[in-house]
């Protein structure tokens, strides 16, 4: 039962997203819930943990935070008119705690999405994490700020 109502809410969302609530439409977009619902179907075989769901919740909320902050001060280095005694450049070694590819894969994309850092590369080992960041304060502030923040709630949401 939940399967169905989760399906006709994808083909609800994809119209919507599409703005065209056609019949050809309406069937493609049960097309791709159908395939979504397949592809997905050991994830409703496993009772929906509300923990997780709060990490996910938490992570998304602290992006979202870290998102407008980081925007805010890269903005303020471009309009800086002497960027030479602003922008500081560096790429550091982060090292990982994270074990498993998604959540190394999705560590990489938080940093990569949030503006002042790009991830670049993971070690072969798959126990550093390279970053380059626009702005950099000391070495031990970016890892133990990345630590604490989005490396600890990523272990809590794939716990």
């Amino acid at each position: 039962m939940r399967q169905i109502v989760l399906g006709v809410a994808l083909v609800l969302l994809w119209a919507a997203i599409t703005a065209n609530f056609s019949t050809p439409n309406l069937a493609l977009g049960a097309l791709v819930a159908l395939g979504a619902l397949a592809f997905l179907r050991r994830s409703f075989s496993q009772p929906l943990h509300f923990r997780k769901l709060r990490a996910l919740l938490g992570l998304s909320i602290s992006f979202c935070v870290e998102l407008m902050l980081s925007a805010i001060r890269v903005a303020r280095v471009v309009l800086t008119p002497d960027l030479d005694r602003v922008l500081r450049p560096a790429i550091f070694a982060f090292p990982l705690g994270v074990k498993s590819d998604a959540e190394i894969a999705t560590l990489a994309n938080l940093i990569t999405l949030t503006p002042g850092t790009l991830s670049v590369d993971v070690s072969d080992d798959r126990t550093m994490l390279y970053v380059h960041v626009l702005q950099h304060t000391t070495r031990e502030a970016f890892i133990a700020e990345l630590q604490n923040g989005f490396e600890r709630q990523v272990r809590e949401v794939f716990a």
